[in-house]
């Protein structure tokens, strides 16, 4: 029987079939960080259970971590107790763990990839939504409930249903500054929500071919914000030349032997999926969001749908339109933005700060915008660093932050003020989700760097435009 990639991978990992119930999954990687893994841990205390093998999990610090000074104390009584808690968790099972200030230390779905944690034909977990992002090698990741972090923990399997499986076709050329970040809101701004809901995503297509690896993961994060499980791509040779080399990658043999078994993970010829969904590469501009959720996405040249148009609900629609403060048919071009937040697991790696920088470079920050821009890891602020970047960035009106989730979720002290706007390169613009009362707009980093420097939303073509006649 053909298979898909996604059914290869999966049924390589079932321990046991329960009839007429979930599978049995073995978890080659588990990641945990401070906010889902306290109460897992009481659990294992509490029975007297050990972590079954600590050498397949790893833990850092990133929700809770502030963005400045982490040298000293964290202030925020919670955020420190979670974070002193996960550091004696790791200490007392063996686990490796990589707090503020270690030169490992970052964002989960950053660090884990960085690290050859990350690999293909793996299965991955971590109690957090956006585990997903580690499809771009071709592993099956998703997040789990701090329940199943336990269970993970003491058995390094867990119980689930089968998703079906969809795939998501794009041909074609992007158009100029079209980002990875665009095309994964043009498919949710095209699904909704909850069109994915059940399904495990395959990205394949001309346009996922030619992404490089950090804007795969960017893909695959979003996955999630379209109801899918999860999202995964196959692996190529940009995949295999990504992770060879890394520290926890394979060695040797073991390299060889895992190339072997790489080169197969791909859907096969005829390999049947439920739902097959096709786009244009080329019907897709530099998009944005203007409501409350992560497919109230549109061109960013377009106008706000009206609610008839809007596939939802009226009254709900227009609730969130009425908490953004923007009206059917408005244009988004031009609309004030008080915050620009460029990081989180979604848009914090260096791929992402070259494009910003590139874009701001001979340019000045508005004076009225506040700019966080944060690394998604220690690495990636190395990078930054070394590139030369930093220099430009600090030219510009900027400054960096320290690597941690940031503004991404308003769990920390980056948090937007009550009715403010604010372009955001992270994952949700639900209400409150930057801070109580904060109005998110979703983009790329190319959008974020053109509403930094003009202190509205601007489109980022007319800037490179600009570029290229001087």
């Amino acid at each position: 029987m053909r298979k898909t990639l996604f059914d290869k991978v999966w049924d390589s990992h079932v321990v046991r079939r329960v009839e007429n119930g979930p599978d049995v999954l073995f978890i080659d990687r588990h990641l945990v960080h401070e906010v889902t893994s306290p109460v897992a841990f009481l659990g294992l205390k509490s029975r007297n259970i050990p972590v079954l093998y600590p050498e397949r999990t790893f833990a850092t610090a990133d929700h809770n971590t502030p963005t400045r000074n982490q040298h000293l104390p964290v202030a925020d009584p919670l955020s420190a107790n979670q974070l002193k808690a996960l550091e004696e968790n790791a200490g007392r099972h063996g686990i490796p763990y990589w707090g503020l200030g270690h030169e490992k230390n970052g964002i989960v779905h950053v660090i884990g990839p960085e690290n050859g944690i990350t690999l293909p034909g793996a299965t991955i977990v971590c109690g957090d939504s956006h585990t997903s992002t580690h499809g771009a090698f071709g592993a099956i990741a998703f997040g789990i409930g701090t329940s199943e972090v336990e269970m993970v923990l003491a058995t390094q399997c867990i119980m689930q249903p089968k998703p079906k499986r969809m795939r998501i076709t794009i041909d074609g050329k992007l158009n100029m500054a079209v980002t990875p970040k665009d095309v994964a809101l043009f498919i949710i701004s095209r699904l909704s929500t909850s069109g994915a809901t059940g399904y495990f995503v395959e990205y394949a297509g001309e346009v996922f071919e030619h992404m490089t690896m950090e804007g795969r993961m960017t893909v695959c994060n979003l996955s999630i914000e379209m109801g899918a499980r999860g999202g995964m791509m196959a692996p190529d040779e940009k995949t295999f030349a990504y992770v060879k080399g890394r520290e926890f990658a394979p060695k040797g043999a073991d390299w060889d032997n895992a190339m072997a078994y790489w080169s197969t993970l791909h859907t096969d010829t005829d390999a049947v999926f439920d739902k097959e969904l096709i786009f244009d590469g080329a019907a897709i501009e530099p998009m944005i969001t203007y409501g409350t959720n992560p497919g109230m996405g549109m061109g960013i040249s377009g106008a706000i749908p009206s609610s008839e148009n809007a596939g939802s609900g009226k009254a709900t629609y227009q609730k969130s339109l009425a908490y953004m403060d923007f009206n059917e048919g408005d244009s988004m071009l031009g609309k004030k933005v008080d915050f620009v937040f460029l990081g989180s697991c979604t848009n914090g790696r260096i791929e992402d700060f070259r494009a910003f920088t590139d874009l701001v470079r001979g340019r000045k920050k508005a004076p009225h915008v506040t700019a966080w821009l944060v690394p998604g890891s220690h690495k990636v602020d190395s990078a930054i660093r070394s590139e030369g970047l930093l220099d430009v960035l600090q030219e510009a009106g900027f400054e960096l932050r320290e690597p941690g989730c940031s503004a991404c979720l308003a769990m920390n002290d980056d948090k937007i003020p009550a009715g403010k706007y604010a372009v955001s390169t992270s994952n949700r613009n639900f209400e409150g989700r930057q801070g109580p009362g904060a109005r998110t707009l979703l983009a790329s980093p190319l959008v974020a760097a053109a509403a930094a420097v003009t202190g509205e939303v601007t489109d980022p073509r007319k800037l490179m435009q600009t570029e290229t006649i001087s």
